[in-house]
């Protein structure tokens, strides 16, 4: 999962996914596992762990509050989280990239052109959001830009716009889940 930053959007992304995917009981090792992780476009928020209304916004809707082993490894994910930019190796070696908006499509296509990586791996997230659907439909047939399926960044915004963003993450979590389960069934 690719955002600006690698701290609120694409940050929540990999931490919803990570435990939705020991939720299902999904492998997470390779070589047969799932391999998850987030990075930036940028390089401005290198080091820093998730921005704390992301974390805040995780933590009240359940993620690594248990004490389970599974939630306990969610609470070790957010609590260690540290952003980078997407590398090279990243964008060159990972099955799918999912861009939270359309500059970082673009970004990512730019970069994956220069490594002669295949850029049909680089998708919109809101692609797999069921409540995108009708957008995704009028994007693929080219009725509409990409921008329609951006997750919109919450950093400007309230705690509302980081559970808003939450929302989104889950629903698209849950469908990487149910496609994941299939092709590892």
């Amino acid at each position: 999962m690719v955002c600006t930053g690698n701290i609120c959007r694409s940050a929540m992304a990999e931490i919803v996914l990570r435990d939705r995917l020991t939720a299902a009981g999904l492998p997470m090792l390779e070589p047969d596992g799932v391999v998850v992780t987030s990075a930036g476009v940028s390089d401005e928020e290198r080091g820093n762990p998730i921005d704390s209304r992301a974390r805040r916004a995780l933590v009240e809707a359940g993620y690594g509050t248990g004490a389970d082993d599974a939630s306990r490894a969610t609470d070790i994910a957010i609590t260690s989280h540290v952003a980078h930019r997407i590398t090279d190796a990243e964008i060159a070696e990972a099955d799918l990239l999912l861009a939270m908006t359309d500059s970082h499509w673009n970004v990512l296509q730019r970069r994956a052109a220069g490594l002669e990586a295949e850029p049909s791996r680089i998708r919109m997230y809101r692609e797999l959001d069921p409540a995108a659907a009708r957008q995704a439909e009028a994007v693929a047939v080219g009725q509409a830009s990409r921008s329609v399926l951006n997750v919109p960044d919450p950093w400007y915004g309230t705690m509302a716009d980081f559970v808003d963003t939450l929302e989104v993450v889950e629903r698209v979590s849950d469908g990487l889940v149910d496609e994941l389960s299939t092709l590892l069934g």
